[in-house]
C-alpha cells in the first residue's frame, strides 16, 4: 500500500469506524452506483467470515434460552425488518424501538435509533446479546454456555477454523460478532424497479410511481432533503467518508406533549444521550428502500401504513387529539424545519406510495446468500 494511500486511511478513520486494507481484497457484490462499504481495520471482510455470519444469524442458540435468533427480529422477507410496532425479546421484555431493515446497514454511520455513539456493526451485537433493559436474546452471564454450545457443533468447529485461521482457539465473544457483522455487510440492496428505470428501462416503472418520483423530488414536499443517495438516507457513510461523516438526527414532529415539545418516555430520542432538550425527538433517518415492507414505521412503529406517513407529513406533523400523548405535532418547537406542511391530491398520494413501493428489491428478499443456512 502507497504511503499516501495509508495517510488517507488514517485521515478518514478513528476507531473502529475505519475503513480496512480487506476493501481492497474482499469482492464485493455491489449494486451499480454503490460504494464500498466502511469496514473496521480490526475485523476485515472474508467470505469465511461471511458464511459463519449467517449461519450464527439464523442460530437459536445464540439466546439464553434457544427461543430466538437475530433473525427472528430481522426477517429476511421483510428486509430484515419485524412486522410488529415493537419487538419482543426471547424472555418476554418489549424492546422500546421498533426494528429497521438491515438492508444496506454496512453504509449507517450509526446504529440504532437514536445513539450517535454507536457506530459500528460489532459494537452493535452485543447490544441485543447482552443487554439486560430490555433483554433481548439474553445472553448476559452466559458467555461460557454459548461458547461451548457453539464448540459442541462440529460445523461451528470448521466455520470458525476458517473465518479466523490464526486464531488457536477460534471460537469467542469477538469472533461471533465480527463474523455477524461482516455477514450483515453483505445485505445490499440495490436491485429495485426504480434502479431498473434509472440504468434505462423504460418499462421499469409505471407512470403513476414517475409521477411520485417528481413529487418526491420536489420542493413541494421536501422528502429529498432527508431521503436522498444509495439507500435513501442522509444518514450515510462509505469506505471514503471522513469519520463523523453522515450523522444525522432529525424531530418529524411525531408528538408535542403538552405542547412543550416532549415525547414519551423511553422515546426522547438523541435526547437521551445529550441531555439537550433540543434534541428532544431526533431520530437517526431512516433509509427509504424496501420500504413497503417494513411497517409499521417510525421509532416507536406507531404509523401503520405509508398513506399515513404520507399524511404526517402533508400535515406537518402528527395530530393525537386525545389519550396519554395528546398534542399537535405540527407546533412541536424542536421539530425540522423540513417538515413544513404541503397539499396533496388523493391521486398524488397515490402517485408517491406507487414511488415508495418502486424502492422495493424483490431480488434481495429472496436472495439465497442471505437465507438461513440450517433450513438448506
Amino acid at each position: 500500500m502507497s504511503v499516501a494511500r495509508c495517510m488517507l486511511l488514517l485521515v478518514a478513520c478513528s476507531g473502529s469506524a475505519c475503513a480496512a486494507d480487506s476493501e481492497d481484497t474482499y469482492a464485493w457484490d455491489l449494486p451499480p452506483g454503490f460504494p464500498v462499504p466502511a469496514v473496521p481495520a480490526t475485523h476485515p471482510m472474508s467470505e469465511a467470515k461471511v458464511e459463519l455470519g449467517r449461519h450464527l444469524f439464523y442460530d437459536r442458540r445464540l439466546s439464553g434460552n434457544g427461543t430466538q435468533s437475530c433473525a427472528s427480529c430481522h426477517d429476511q422477507a421483510l428486509a430484515f425488518a419485524d412486522a410488529r410496532p415493537l419487538p419482543v425479546g426471547s424472555t418476554g421484555d418489549v424492546v422500546p424501538r421498533n426494528a429497521m431493515s438491515l438492508a444496506n446497514v454496512a453504509y449507517l454511520p450509526t446504529l440504532t435509533w437514536g445513539n450517535p455513539v454507536l457506530r459500528s456493526l460489532e459494537e452493535q451485537a452485543l447490544v441485543p446479546m447482552f443487554g439486560e433493559l430490555p433483554v433481548e436474546l439474553g445472553l448476559a452471564g452466559q458467555e461460557t454456555a454459548l461458547l461451548e454450545r457453539l464448540a459442541a457443533d462440529p460445523r461451528y468447529l470448521e466455520l470458525f477454523a476458517d473465518a479466523f485461521p490464526e486464531r488457536d482457539d477460534p471460537i469467542a465473544i469477538d469472533t461471533i460478532v465480527a463474523a455477524l457483522a461482516s455477514f450483515q455487510r453483505t445485505l445490499l440492496s440495490g436491485g429495485a424497479p426504480y434502479d431498473r428505470w434509472l440504468a434505462g428501462d423504460p418499462e421499469a416503472l409505471s407512470p403513476a410511481a414517475q409521477r411520485g418520483e417528481r413529487l418526491f423530488f420536489s420542493e413541494r414536499t421536501e422528502c429529498y432533503h432527508c431521503h436522498s443517495g444509495p439507500t435513501f438516507s442522509t444518514a450515510f457513510r462509505s469506505a471514503e467518508s471522513q469519520f463523523g461523516d453522515g450523522l444525522q438526527f432529525e424531530n418529524n414532529a411525531l408528538y408535542n406533549l403538552d405542547g412543550t415539545g416532549g415525547y414519551p418516555l423511553h422515546g426522547h430520542g438523541l435526547a437521551e444521550f445529550t441531555g439537550n432538550p433540543a434534541d428532544m425527538g431526533k431520530f437517526r433517518i431512516p433509509p427509504l428502500r424496501n420500504i413497503e415492507l417494513t411497517a409499521p414505521y417510525m421509532h416507536d412503529g406507531s404509523i401503520a401504513t405509508l398513506e399515513e406517513v404520507i399524511d404526517h407529513y402533508a400535515a406537518g406533523g402528527r395530530t393525537l387529539a386525545d389519550g396519554p400523548y395528546a398534542g399537535v405535532g405540527a407546533d412541536n418547537p424542536y421539530k425540522s424545519p423540513l417538515v413544513r406542511a404541503f397539499v396533496l391530491e388523493p391521486s398524488e398520494r397515490h402517485d408517491l406510495v406507487e414511488f415508495l413501493r418502486s424502492l422495493t428489491d424483490w431480488t434481495f428478499v429472496a436472495d439465497p446468500r442471505f437465507a438461513d443456512p440450517w433450513a438448506e
